[in-house]
Formats: structure tokens, sequence, C-alpha cells
């Protein structure tokens, strides 16, 4: 080969979880190479501890309380996740149109899920296509086509004549809108946070459920056996004791619901891990949490109880592989973060990455 530019990096290279470790890493052209180049100019070399750029499978570029935001500030957001480690994230529903972050070198890879589906009346406003059961299949397959191979779907959310969490949708057209979007070739998530419309939407054939705060003993064998993931995002459950003294003058039983699901945020968690559910990070931000979190919500899962190597796995190499993006793999897009320390003894080093590798160049 001819004389190039190169990237070097030594230290730990951290393939994949136990015993997958390299001791250098070569980036050529913006790929990954475990073979060193015959010929190279301007050599740079990098030491430490080397992870695959983080996945924050639940976040919202584009989109902040209100609404969709300007391309500024979804700019400052995805800078924010990247800095932060994150190049990989699954967009979990934006009203806005951010196809134009696939033409920047130095943004995070995004993978859309198009915009949030919800009952009418039954969501944040100005987040969702709002839409009654008999619409839901159409919208569904709509979103599907504008999506990165996901759609988004809001399973449960206050019913105000109830005043509690309650299922938006009956289960016939939960079948029916996940037929047409597997149809499509995309898969479903949806934002659940009780405990009623979990049974439903797993025999209806979902893929996933974000939050799952209302997971019990009888739904988690349910989703071992279904096979369905869950996005916890445990920094966003964190603030349920505020909302629900935000809401409960009015809402009573609902605000003692979030308490209640609250309080045993880390038992469910756990519980789903004991029982091999596959379990992955999103940090909810762009709704009301600030991006770049994704370091406390790996620290947030083993504080659950979690293995550090497996919230570790969450967060990188069995997120990408669920996401169908490559790791640290020969030939592959150099989308990597070098720590100091090993995040393995203590994945608070996250929040300290040395180095971020974004398509193979050093960023900032």
């Amino acid at each position: 080969m001819g004389r190039v530019s190169v990237l070097r990096i030594k230290g730990r290279v951290l393939v994949g979880p136990g015993d997958d470790v390299r001791d250098e890493l070569w980036v050529i052209g913006g790929r990954i190479s475990y073979e060193r180049p015959a010929a190279a100019r301007d050599v740079t070399t990098i030491d430490g501890w080397v992870l695959p750029g983080l996945v924050d499978a639940h976040c919202h570029v584009g989109l902040d309380a209100h609404g969709a935001v300007d391309e500024a500030t979804t700019e400052k957001q995805a800078l924010a996740d990247r800095d932060a480690g994150t190049l990989l994230i699954r967009d979990a529903g934006s009203p806005a149109d951010t196809r134009w972050i696939d033409d920047r070198e130095d943004l995070p890879r995004v993978i859309r899920a198009g915009r949030h589906i919800a009952r009418t009346r039954r969501y944040v406003r100005n987040f969702a296509h709002e839409v009654e059961p008999e619409e839901l299949a159409a919208t569904v397959r709509r979103e599907a086509r504008r999506g990165d191979g996901w759609v988004k779907i809001v399973g449960d959310w206050i019913d105000r004549e109830r005043g509690d969490l309650s299922p938006c949708w009956p289960a016939g057209a939960a079948r029916a809108a996940i037929a047409a979007a597997h149809e499509e070739g995309a898969r479903v998530t949806a934002h659940c946070f009780a405990e009623d419309s979990l049974r439903d939407l797993v025999e209806a054939g979902i893929d996933c459920v974000e939050h799952a705060t209302g997971l019990t003993e009888d739904t988690i064998p349910l989703f071992a056996e279904h096979g369905v993931a869950i996005v916890p995002t445990l920094v966003n459950i964190a603030t349920f004791p505020r909302l629900a003294a935000g809401g409960e003058a009015r809402f009573p039983r609902w605000a003692d619901h979030m308490r209640r699901l609250h309080e045993r945020r880390y038992d469910t968690v756990r519980a789903a891990h004991d029982a091999g559910i596959a379990i992955f990070t999103g940090t909810d931000a762009g709704g009301s949490l600030p991006h770049g979190l994704i370091a406390q919500e790996v620290a947030e899962l083993v504080a659950a109880g979690i293995p550090a190597e497996d919230a570790l796995g969450a967060a990188t190499w069995r997120a990408r592989a669920w996401l169908g993006r490559p790791g640290l793999t020969e030939g592959s897009p150099a989308d990597l973060v070098v720590y100091p320390a090993d995040p393995r003894q203590d994945v608070r080093i996250l929040a300290e990455p040395s180095q971020v590798v974004l398509r193979g160049h050093r960023l900032p």
C-alpha cells in the first residue's frame, strides 16, 4: 500500500466482552485494522482503553420539551451526545427532520424511528401524530417507511377520566399495527410506564418496550419467552417523584402510581436481567432531559445490580449488534472512544473520555 496517514491506538482494545481484547488498533482511511500498515506517514499514537462508540438507544435529537427544535439546537444536542462518547443514537421519536445530520462527518450516526404515534390527547403536546385506533396501522406503516427500521408508539399514558395511567390501544389495533410495521421491514417499540398495556403488546408481537417500569413477576417471563428487549431509561425514571409532586393535586392516583413505579425501579430492572431479558441503555434525552447522559445511565444499571460488564455491553457491543451496526471489527468504520482507565473495573470512567474518534477522525 502507499504511504498514508494513520492513527494507532495502543493499550487495551475491548473488542467484545470477556477476554476479547487486543493490544492495539489501527485506523486507516477511516476504517479499523488490526494489521500494521506496511508503510505509513504521520502516525499518531493514542494510549488508553478503547470501546466501540457508545449507544444511546432512546434519545430524541431535534426535540425539546415543547416539540421540534431548529437545526442549530439539534446540532448542539448531537454534539453534547458525541462529546460524551455516544456515537450511535436510536432516535426514539422526533417531529423534526434530522436527515441532514447524516451528511455531517462530525455528528453521531442516527437510527430514526420516525415520529411518535399516540392516542388523541394522550401524550405530550406537539410530540406525536395523534390518532384513533382505526388509524393506527396506517400511521405505523407510514412512519415505518419514514424511519430507519423502527417505529415508536405510545403504549400507555394518563387517562384524565380515570386519573391514572391506562393503555392507549385495544389489543386488536396494536396487533394490526405491529403486523403492518413488520410487513414494512421495521421493528416496533412502545413507551410504557404502567403494567396494564404490556401483555397485549407482547402478544401482539412488539419488539421492544421503552421504560418498562410496569414489569411484574407475571410479565417478565412473557418478555423473556418472546425475546422482547427493554430500554429502562433509568435517568428518566429518576424524575418520577418530581412529576408526581407536580400532578398530585389533580391526579393523586396517578401520582401514587408513579411513585410506586419509581420505588421499585431497580428491583424491576434487576429481575428483568436475571430472567434473561435483553437490556439496552437509553437516556430519553431531548424531552425534558439534557443530552450527554449516557455514562450516568450505565452507572444506573450498575446501581440496579447489573454486573458492570453487562451494563457496558448494553451500551456497546450488544447494543450495536441489536441495532445492526458494527463494533470494533476488522474493516468497520472507526467509531470508538478511548478512556484513561478500564471501564470494566469502574463504569464511572465513561464520564471521562480522553479521546473520541468518529468516522476515523480524531475529534477535539
